[in-house]
């Protein structure tokens, strides 16, 4: 990240970034979205009892040059952290704690190969998403309390889900809280 985007992204400006595409098919309570996105490839990694931190850290070192062609990739966002540290309301197991970072559309075909044996790439099949959106410091409890929501509202409007729900944010930890795009987001069939 630059200066100035550094800057920007104080703001909550995410200008030069790649977003993942997708579709909206449906606008549900609390404008809780139903959202179909293609596939897409991305980087993983497992997130331990430590948490975000060093997840984050090992796919940034990624992008910023640890993969086979030493090459920096651009960042795009959302940022993905599903099964983390969110017992309290989503019973997860802590094994399938990830975090995820999509790769720019040009290089799907054919991403680096990571570096770090900890970091994998993967193809994220097409996916049929509800997802709400929200501001302000993403904390556990925060997410917890947004995640909760989004299930209410689906549970409301009689639509099955599938899975545990995640979290996506697209703003670095130092942008203004009420400037900040943050979601959770879980899997619901298609159709």
């Amino acid at each position: 990240m630059t200066i100035l985007e550094s800057l920007l992204a104080v703001f909550g400006i995410r200008g030069p970034l790649e977003e993942s595409a997708y579709s909206v098919t449906r606008t549900l309570d609390r404008g809780v979205e139903i959202r179909v996105y293609a596939s897409r490839a991305a980087v993983e990694t497992g997130m331990s009892r430590g948490g975000d931190s060093d997840a984050f850290r090992r796919l940034f070192a990624y992008i910023s040059g640890g993969n086979g062609r030493g090459e920096r990739i651009a960042m795009t966002v959302p940022v993905e952290a599903a099964g983390q540290r969110l017992a309290m309301t989503v019973p997860v197991e802590r094994d399938a704690a990830k975090m995820r970072f999509f790769l720019p559309a040009a290089l799907a075909a054919d991403p680096p190969t990571p570096t770090d044996p900890k970091v994998s790439l993967t193809t994220v099949p097409e996916q049929h998403l509800a997802v709400l959106r929200f501001s302000g410091r993403a904390t556990d409890t925060a997410r917890a309390k947004q995640m909760a929501r989004l299930v209410k509202v689906l549970a409301d409007a009689g639509i099955a889900t599938e899975g545990a729900p995640f979290f996506m944010g697209y703003d670095p930890p130092f942008t203004i809280p009420f400037l900040r795009r943050d979601e959770v987001a879980i899997r619901v069939p298609t159709g």
